[in-house]
């Protein structure tokens, strides 16, 4: 069977059957029978999903990671797990790698991290606590870019990811009759006023940043009740982990005054937080002569730049001294990332496991 038409066939199933973060158990069953298909050794785990997979020989590894969770959203007014992120692609792009790469004399072992949950933000952890990065000197990850970022046929050496940070929250007031608002503590007009605080941070002018309320919860069916409580989330992004720390330091500080000025509790808990990117530049050195071999130096894109985030970061946070940088593949995706509705060139697929394997392959041969 050609490369392509297995790769499509693999993207075709997952695609079909998403699963959301920590419950990827088809996904990873899936990948264990390719692997077993493939005679290449894997290790799962007993207590999380994902799993690692190893070919060649030697001392040194070098590795790649997909991430594999999809998400949950509504989808044409069903609520549903979609792959609207394009961990699908991710998957299959990587598969394709491998399968390029298996029958190839390698001097260096590549390992293949198959990651669950990075849409929790959580996902790298726990391959890294489960020794995703033991004896490992160089990572790569890939993703699709949206077509604002690059078009179809064009790859960049690195992705450089924003951090983020997201919040929920709840805030306790006291109901009362829409008649009577003098007797109650009204949760939206503390919602109003974290919103409105929301937007009066301010930094550097020359630093990206941005915070807002990404969902408010107050009320229920009847129109003259007005509601003491209130369930709401921040989602806050900067380019820079340093400028995200002091987002999160204001946040806070606002968040226990208006408390005050309330006179009402409210409690919150900072659920993910997913730093910002820390490439290579080694790393993406390699990538970049990589692509020149795979699809030839006028594909070659700049380095990407985005608000996005990703927990990839994670796996150089955690360990410094391993040279990582992620791929972005152009595919004319549209309309965006995490757009239900999202789609994008699939022969993008084919280009992507033929960067990743020449990638792999260029850092296998260097001593």
């Amino acid at each position: 069977m050609q490369v392509e038409t297995q790769i499509l066939q693999w993207f075709d199933h997952f695609h079909k059957y998403p699963e959301v973060s920590w419950k990827e158990y088809e996904t990873t069953n899936k990948l264990a029978e390719i692997l077993d298909g493939l005679k290449v050794p894997y290790r799962r785990f007993d207590d999380v999903t994902g799993l690692l997979a190893e070919i060649g020989e030697g001392e040194e590894v070098i590795a790649v990671r997909a991430d594999i969770d999809a998400l949950w959203q509504e989808v044409d007014g069903e609520y549903r797990a979609n792959h609207s992120c394009g961990h699908d692609a991710n998957i299959s792009m990587v598969l394709g790698a491998l399968l390029l790469l298996k029958d190839e004399k390698l001097k260096k072992r590549i390992r293949f991290i198959f990651q669950p949950a990075e849409e929790k933000g959580n996902g790298a952890n726990a391959m890294i606590d489960r020794g995703a990065l033991e004896g490992v000197t160089h990572l790569f990850g890939v993703h699709l870019r949206p077509i604002e970022e690059l078009p179809f046929g064009k790859v960049s050496p690195a992705i450089h990811h924003g951090a983020a940070m997201f919040l929920e929250g709840k805030i306790k007031g006291i109901d009362a009759h829409g008649a009577r608002p003098q007797q109650g503590k009204n949760a939206i007009d503390v919602a109003v006023a974290i919103h409105q605080a929301l937007k009066n941070l301010y930094f550097s002018p020359f630093e990206a940043y941005s915070a807002k309320l990404t969902k408010i919860h107050a009320g229920g069916d009847s129109a003259n009740i007005i509601p003491g409580t209130a369930l709401f989330s921040i989602d806050a992004r900067a380019q820079k982990n340093e400028i995200l720390f002091k987002m999160k330091d204001q946040i806070e500080r606002n968040l226990h005054a208006l408390k005050q000025l309330f006179d009402i509790e409210m409690e919150w808990e900072w659920q993910d937080i997913t730093p910002g990117a820390e490439v290579s530049i080694e790393a993406a050195a390699i990538a970049k002569e990589g692509i020149i071999e795979a699809v030839g130096i006028e594909n070659l894109a700049e380095e990407v730049i985005t608000s996005g985030s990703d927990d990839f970061h994670f796996y150089t946070i955690k360990h410094p001294e391993v040279k990582a940088a992620m791929i972005g593949i152009g595919a004319d995706l549209a309309p965006g990332l995490h757009h239900p509705k999202m789609s994008f060139n699939q022969d993008s697929l084919l280009i992507g496991a033929k960067v990743i394997s020449k990638t792999l392959t260029k850092i296998s041969e260097k001593d």
